[in-house]
């Protein structure tokens, strides 16, 4: 398996992803690995039933690492496409009790603005293993 489609809808998060994304650490690494500097945020997206059991597969998968600094999750990236027309990234924290419905995509823009995203819209995101 060389990718896998997830689908699910938009949802507001608490800003933990933004408070993530604006460690200088956390943008150093994004840039080096992936190539773009974040836009400070994440998009939330909870999954369709269908699309839970596929992200599991993103918990043994290899990824790219995030090396934390003292006091941070360990965590991976994933290289992916949002709505098959924005190059992105899943970020997948790795943390006890983390939702197994959730995942979390990072981009040089805001998605919400880009693909003018609400709470509730469907999405799908490819992501490459």
């Amino acid at each position: 398996m060389d990718a896998i489609c997830l689908k699910g809808k938009v949802f507001s998060g608490k800003g933990e992803g933004a408070e993530f994304l604006n460690l200088p650490w956390v943008r150093k690494q994004i840039k080096e690995k992936l190539g773009f500097t974040p836009y400070a945020g994440t998009l939330n997206v909870k999954l369709h039933k269908d699309s839970i059991n596929l992200r599991k597969v993103l918990t043994s998968a290899r990824g790219i690492k995030i090396l934390p600094q003292p006091r941070y999750c360990r965590g991976k990236l994933f290289k992916a496409c949002l709505m098959g027309t924005v190059v992105c990234a899943v970020v997948v924290p790795e943390v006890s009790g983390y939702p197994e419905d959730v995942i979390e995509v990072v981009a040089s823009v805001n998605l919400r603005e880009k693909l003018q995203l609400f709470d509730g819209d469907l999405v799908d995101v490819k992501i490459m293993l």
